[in-house]
């Protein structure tokens, strides 16, 4: 019953084949159709198109009854909204408390005493920052229109004014951030939302016009003799600390119980990042290559017991 009334939703939305429906609710195809003649039993009144285009849609006009959340369906939105509810900043600061107790209040009284011992002690883990972004909810629609921005960004080096066009808004570790091609830096780099002061939209400027497609074409034909490959041996404190790193964190695998190792190819404009950051695991990871990070890191630590020596 839970397939059916799921089935329904996404035919309320748009037409769908059998074998996309298969595919999404990862059933046979054979089983959706039985699911369709289940449907059509019950009195749902479905279209059947044939042809390569074809597939099953609602008639037209048909609208669904208020749909009741399963308790699992009830759980999974409110564990993402008390994610939510930890963010510093959103653009849904009041919407992100309201939502909560409408869905509560919504609930069968069976269905949330089910659900609140789990709430209780399950979480999405955020952590507390203490910072505004004034400007993420006009971003947040300026980059579903791909316009061409002029922002003054705060970054650790300059206070300046920046041309870029967003490409996409997410939050990570607690924060938002914006990815974005620069002119400027000619390639798409990262910018924290709450480091954007002032906001302008402006119209695509004329030099990036004419030397984007082409700076495209180069720099992908470029990428691999531009980076250059890392691998670290990782102890389980290590792995936790890499896997947390938005751009490594899926490159890492397992080498036994105990040991984990990080692989992956760096930028060649990061490699002051990649110095830093290993220096900063300590003994709870090991370069193996290349060696002459190896040989950076060391230089590093070097010099740091230097400072120390008495």
């Amino acid at each position: 019953m839970d397939r059916l009334m799921a089935i329904l939703m996404a035919l309320q939305q748009r037409a769908e084949t059998a074998r996309s429906l298969a595919d999404k609710f990862e059933v046979s195809k054979r089983t959706i159709l039985r699911d369709m003649q289940s449907l059509s039993e019950m009195g749902v009144p479905l279209v059947s198109m044939t042809g390569p285009t074809g597939g099953f849609q609602l008639m037209e006009g048909y609208q669904l009854s208020p749909f009741q959340f399963t308790s699992q369906e009830a759980l999974t939105i409110l564990v993402s909204l008390q994610a939510m509810t930890k963010m510093t900043d959103t653009p849904f600061n009041k919407e992100r408390w309201t939502v909560i107790d409408k869905i509560k209040n919504s609930l069968p009284e069976n269905i949330l005493k089910q659900i609140e011992p789990i709430l209780e002690r399950t979480e999405v883990e955020v952590p507390k920052r203490n910072y505004k972004a004034p400007q993420l909810s006009a971003l947040i629609d300026y980059t579903s229109e791909s316009r061409w921005l002029k922002v003054f960004y705060r970054s650790q080096r300059h206070q300046r004014w920046l041309c870029i066009l967003p490409k996409r808004i997410y939050t990570s570790h607690g924060f938002w951030y914006c990815e974005a091609y620069s002119p400027t830096h000619e390639e798409e780099r990262l910018f924290r939302v709450d480091r954007m002061d002032k906001i302008e939209v402006i119209e695509r400027p004329e030099y990036e016009r004419e030397n984007h497609l082409s700076h495209k074409d180069q720099s992908n034909s470029n990428k691999v003799s531009s980076s250059f490959r890392v691998k670290a041996k990782l102890t389980y404190r290590g792995m936790l600390q890499v896997e947390q790193d938005i751009h490594i964190g899926e490159c890492v695998h397992a080498l036994s119980n105990e040991e984990w190792e990080a692989d992956f190819q760096c930028p060649a404009t990061e490699w002051s990042w990649a110095v830093r950051f290993f220096f900063s695991l300590g003994s709870d990871a090991e370069v193996t290559e290349p060696e002459t990070l190896r040989k950076e890191i060391y230089r590093m630590a070097e010099r740091l017991c230097n400072q120390y020596k008495s």
